[in-house]
């Protein structure tokens, strides 16, 4: 499966484009739509740069959630995917989340797991909470 546009456009909407480095919420080196793999201080990039990485990016998210060999809606896909974009395959790969979703739980146990990864740096963020819910809420469409 592939991202949809309607993943796409919320990715934007939550990272928001920043087109000269900075620390994230977490301390992380951060670039363009979130992007942090070998991002460094004072580092500049266009607009069009930020959309090619996080093409990218979404391409090893989705490699990874399609690697998981779980029958998928589109909702699916793009709650998973996005939480993978978002936290990273290790976090997903060790998650209670994914364990339910292995089991068959039903869609309410599921959405509870999403709604549990609102914390970075040991704070609960208000941009997570929102980013959450929209992955639980997609769950289910």
């Amino acid at each position: 499966m592939k991202s949809s546009e309607i993943l796409i456009q919320k990715i934007k909407e939550f990272e928001g484009l920043c087109l000269t480095s900075y620390k994230d919420s977490a301390g992380v080196w951060t670039i363009g739509y979130g992007h942090t793999h070998g991002v460094k201080s004072g580092q500049k990039i266009t607009e069009k740069q930020a959309d090619c990485l996080l093409r990218g990016d979404l391409l090893t998210a989705e490699n990874y959630v399609n690697g998981l060999q779980i029958k998928l809606t589109q909702g699916q896909f793009d709650a998973l995917t996005d939480f993978v974009y978002n936290l990273g395959a290790g976090n997903l790969a060790g998650s209670t989340l994914l364990a339910k979703i292995r089991a068959g739980a039903s869609a309410m146990e599921i959405q509870t797991q999403f709604r549990r990864w609102v914390y970075a740096g040991g704070k609960r963020l208000t941009g997570l909470v929102k980013r959450r819910e929209w992955e639980a809420q997609r769950w289910i469409q």
